[in-house]
């Protein structure tokens, strides 16, 4: 009996951590990942950004009179004024810095971006009121405002989703793995020793009288 006990005691307390040791494992599981779900889909973004931006820019070069040539005038012959070459760069550079700080360095914190963002926020407004962008066709509106714009959704992309995300998984697995440690505290009274389920056997003394009054009863009276 006791020990049927035990193993009752025993089962319920490995059910109850079962669970404890499952999510721990997963939690264990996705910090061994190189990279977050939610970090790959920022820098996907910020591929997609120099991807486009660069897109945009090949085309604008088709359109004004072909590639070799539109080549040699934007970048040989660059011109802060007409050029589209330095809003590429931008685009080259928020890739660079981005990917090193948040992929590479996987930094949690905004200030890397907040320089990217500051940088290309400045860039284009400075260019647009200076430049003569806006005297050379549609691509003069264009690239400009889609660089802008990628720009400040990579800043809220991150602000708002990947450093809160991974600030609230971290903190489930601290506290997770908290209740874990303290696990065998929460049910001190669950240990039952044997002894309370100690039955001492019936003395023979005792069964000896049973009979010898049981005998004395089954005498038939004279």
């Amino acid at each position: 009996m006791a020990s049927q006990c035990s193993s009752s005691v025993g089962g319920a307390g490995s059910v109850h951590s079962a669970p404890l040791s499952a999510r721990i494992e997963s939690y264990e599981a996705g910090e061994k990942k190189s990279i977050s779900d939610i970090r790959r889909t920022f820098c996907l973004f910020v591929t997609f950004d120099l991807l486009f931006v660069t897109l945009l820019w090949i085309i604008e070069l088709n359109v004004n009179g072909g590639i070799q040539q539109q080549l040699t005038t934007e970048v040989l012959h660059y011109d802060y004024h007409k050029s589209f070459f330095d809003i590429f760069l931008l685009a080259v550079f928020r890739f660079a810095a981005l990917i090193l700080a948040y992929a590479v360095c996987k930094l949690r914190h905004w200030w890397a971006i907040a320089i990217t963002t500051a940088i290309t926020t400045g860039f284009l407004i400075v260019k647009v009121i200076v430049s003569k962008l806006l005297s050379q066709g549609a691509f003069g509106y264009l690239l400009p405002i889609v660089s802008f714009i990628l720009a400040w959704i990579e800043t809220w992309l991150l602000d708002f989703k990947v450093l809160p995300q991974e600030a609230g998984d971290e903190i489930r697995h601290l506290s997770v793995q908290h209740a874990s440690d303290h696990e065998p505290l929460l049910y001190p009274g669950r240990a039952v020793s044997e002894g309370q389920f100690y039955s001492p056997p019936e003395s023979m003394a005792d069964s000896d009288e049973d009979l010898d009054d049981k005998h004395d009863l089954e005498k038939p009276l004279v």
